[in-house]
């Protein structure tokens, strides 16, 4: 395992993330606290130090068991969880990310870990009726109180982000150090915005849903289930059984075969070696046996044949402005753009 600093900050963290978002059985479907510590002492065993949960997870049982697996070694670990969900969804306070729910959410998080301090304070989701002007400062005082270190932003629009940072930078508040966004062969929306925009404001990307819903694993083909089908475990990492969808997973599951690995670490890969920014893949996995396969993403380099056909399976229209910008290359730049260095 090698390591990443998170964005503009000094803090060191693992080239991949163990997600949380399955410890616990609370919601029918994820891992029991022995299975957790199994997979979390694996990952720890492999160079893992970077873990992300939220207090929304699992109803809090994901921070519980997080709290649990760290605190031996807490001097060690980076944990990162996140506020803004609700969860008195009949209080209006209950959610979003106001001052109001910022306070009690961390404390709430901070009494489940059992920790002093957390290393990454997350926004979980843009609440549009909160002013970011409000939720900064209040991310600010926790941070000058001592209770989180690093901020960061999850599911947010990039104009927000970028709005946000240069609020904190003209008022020396703490600005956001990364943003959390879906990135696989099959979700690649955020190459638009969001991704060129971190990579120019130096931010870290931490992406989930890799796999596609599962999709990407290579256990579903194209007859077994209707057009349309919708997969996934929850809301947040549904993925569609459609032609494009399968044809995608097709092709990665040629280059597992060329290769001699699995799909999974094909598409793991993948976003590993996307060019733009500070990539750090968030592991989402249920059972020890999936975090193995996982971890072997790490020894894989795919050629540039073979990203090529992935990219070609996979590519998005960008869509305005930035197909147009690339048409009128020539006209804004003028015959030297091709011979142009452009080192800062």
């Amino acid at each position: 395992m090698r390591y990443r600093l998170l964005g503009r900050t000094g803090l060191r963290v693992s080239e991949l993330c163990l997600g949380a978002m399955t410890f616990g059985e609370d919601w029918g479907w994820g891992a029991s606290a022995e299975e957790c510590r199994k997979m979390f002492d694996r990952f720890a065993e492999a160079g893992g130090n970077f873990v992300d949960t939220a207090n929304y997870y699992t109803n809090g049982t994901s921070e519980r068991i997080v709290g649990e697996l760290v605190r031996s070694e807490r001097e060690r670990f980076v944990v990162a969880t996140k506020y803004t969900l609700s969860s008195r969804p009949q209080d209006p306070n209950g959610g979003g990310n106001q001052r109001k729910s910022l306070v009690q959410s961390l404390d709430g998080s901070l009494r489940r870990l059992g920790l002093e301090y957390i290393d990454l304070y997350w926004v979980h989701v843009w609440d549009r009726f909160t002013p970011i002007e409000e939720t900064l400062r209040a991310l600010d005082d926790v941070v000058r109180a001592g209770k989180v270190l690093h901020v960061g932003i999850s599911d947010a629009p990039s104009w927000i982000v970028s709005r946000g940072n240069a609020i904190a930078e003209l008022r020396g508040q703490t600005p956001f150090a990364a943003v959390q966004v879906p990135y696989s062969l099959l979700e690649r929306s955020v190459e638009r915005e969001l991704l060129p925009m971190a990579e120019a404001h130096g931010l870290a990307v931490t992406t989930w849903g890799a796999l596609g819903g599962g999709v990407l694993t290579g256990k579903f083909k194209g007859a077994e289930r209707p057009s349309g089908t919708r997969l996934g475990d929850n809301e947040w990492g549904k993925a569609a059984l459609n032609p494009r969808s399968l044809a995608i997973a097709a092709e990665v599951e040629r280059v597992a075969g060329e290769t001699g690995r699995s799909a999974s670490q094909v598409a793991l890969a993948w976003v590993r070696a996307q060019p733009r920014g500070n990539l750090i893949p968030i592991l989402g996995v249920r059972r020890l046996a999936q975090l193995e396969d996982n971890l072997g993403a790490l020894g894989l380099s795919l050629s540039s044949e073979q990203l090529g056909r992935l990219d070609a399976a996979s590519r998005i229209e960008r869509g305005y402005p930035l197909d147009l910008l690339a048409r009128v290359e020539r006209q804004v730049y003028g015959e030297t753009v091709a011979s142009l260095d452009v080192v800062r």
